[in-house]
């Protein structure tokens, strides 16, 4: 086992190897952007960028970390935090079940004997969540949305409508789904407002920097690390980072926990984010996706830096404590 000293990474080393990570996948041309929302096919595909947060606060980045991008399916793990502050962690697993599926994330099914969605990071699942956000009204719903998000990015933040209007004239799919839970009585009457308020919060506008920021919230037990604000209750932590670990990659998600071994969920756009408990978060960005639907530059960056720290969770060395120091 190495030495404690030889473990110690400083930041000019972080950044260096960041650099050396971007500049390694950035000629990387594999995948393609994703169509079947027409406005996400318009995005640049050379655009990748690499941010590190720490749960200190340390922010480290590379490439183009400015640039804004849709959140897309990473904002199912946020939803998921504010519904299990609304409803409790019992409540929600009579809706919402936590079993990896083994299918695409946009699979029409549902457990056959519950009836439940499978889990709350493949679309049906996140339909659910997102009926079960409180409020007055479809207005008021949106508004605890945007201000949860700007907990965890720090700032405030707004959703995209030309996205949301993209994915709501062609999301004949996720209302395909909504209607089937509907019949199961899975979700309520008020079907149209919950795929709305769905469709909104994929569209909320981010950049590689809040990814890693968000990350860092989870890492760091809630609390945002830039600004201090408690962004999710910490009792939650455990069940957000359990259901990212098992089933945030889609249908990935094994290979993933097998190679890299850190809680992650990736979105269409090209984000993913990666979270290493009471140490730091990971965002990459890059809009070339693989047949799942994951960023191909991202998870080869995330592989990198799991073995390159020893990130991994059942890596006994476990060099990523390292950061703490």
């Amino acid at each position: 086992m190495a030495k404690p000293e030889e473990l110690k990474t400083t930041a000019s080393s972080l950044e260096s190897f960041l650099g050396e990570l971007h500049s390694k996948y950035k000629s990387l041309q594999e995948g393609a952007v994703a169509n079947y929302i027409p406005e996400l096919s318009k995005v640049n595909p050379e655009l990748f960028s690499i941010c590190i947060a720490t749960v200190k606060g340390e922010v480290y980045q590379v490439g183009d970390y400015n640039e804004l991008f849709t959140i897309q399916s990473i904002s199912k793990v946020f939803v998921y935090g504010l519904a299990l502050e609304d409803r409790g962690r019992d409540y929600l697993l009579t809706k919402v079940g936590v079993e990896p599926t083994g299918d695409a994330f946009n699979a029409i099914v549902l457990d056959e004997v519950s009836k439940r969605p499978y889990n709350p990071m493949v679309n049906a699942g996140a339909i659910a969540t997102t009926s079960l956000i409180k409020g007055t009204d479809a207005i008021e719903r949106l508004n605890r949305m945007l201000d949860m998000f700007r907990r965890y990015t720090g700032h405030n933040v707004f959703v995209d409508i030309s996205v949301f209007t993209s994915e709501r004239v062609t999301g004949h799919r996720n209302r395909a789904m909504a209607y089937l839970m509907l019949n199961f009585g899975t979700i309520d009457q008020n079907l149209d407002e919950t795929l709305d308020l769905y469709f909104q919060q994929c569209a909320v506008m981010v950049d590689c920097r809040d990814l890693a920021v968000m990350a860092a919230t989870l890492a760091n037990k809630g609390i945002n690390p830039i600004t201090g604000e408690q962004s999710v209750d910490n009792r939650y932590i455990k069940d957000i980072l359990s259901v990212m670990y098992t089933c945030g990659m889609y249908n990935f998600a094994g290979e993933w926990a097998y190679k890299i071994g850190i809680p992650a969920k990736s979105g269409i756009s090209g984000g993913i984010i990666a979270v290493i408990p009471n140490v730091m978060g990971i965002g990459v960005f890059s809009p070339l996706l693989d047949s799942r639907g994951n960023s191909v530059r991202g998870v080869k960056v995330c592989e990198e830096l799991s073995q390159k720290f020893g990130l991994h969770l059942f890596d006994c060395s476990r060099q990523g404590l390292q950061f703490c120091d």
